[in-house]
């Protein structure tokens, strides 16, 4: 029995699998992401774009991905924590 992978390692196969295979065409669209993020209060354009477009990044730059796994770790022992929290109380 296999098991499927926890969210955010599921969330970087699904970026790997379904983004471009050019570094030509995923570069823009990560720095693109990046920017429109930072114009978040805006409609339609919003600060979920600053991770999504760093975590795109984090396919071809080396500094983006060690950023990327770091906040991967820390949101996995926080989610961890929050479960056992939850199941506790």
């Amino acid at each position: 029995m296999t098991t499927s992978p926890s969210g955010p390692a599921r969330f970087r196969q699904w970026l790997r699998n379904n983004l471009p295979k050019s570094a030509l065409l995923r570069v823009p669209i990560g720095v693109l992401l990046v920017i429109f993020g930072i114009l978040g209060f805006l409609p339609v354009l919003g600060f979920w774009m600053i991770p999504l477009g760093l975590a795109v990044l984090a396919i071809d730059f080396p500094p983006a991905r060690r950023w990327a796994r770091r906040f991967t770790v820390f949101i996995g022992r926080l989610w961890q924590c929050a479960r056992s929290y939850v199941s506790n109380t």
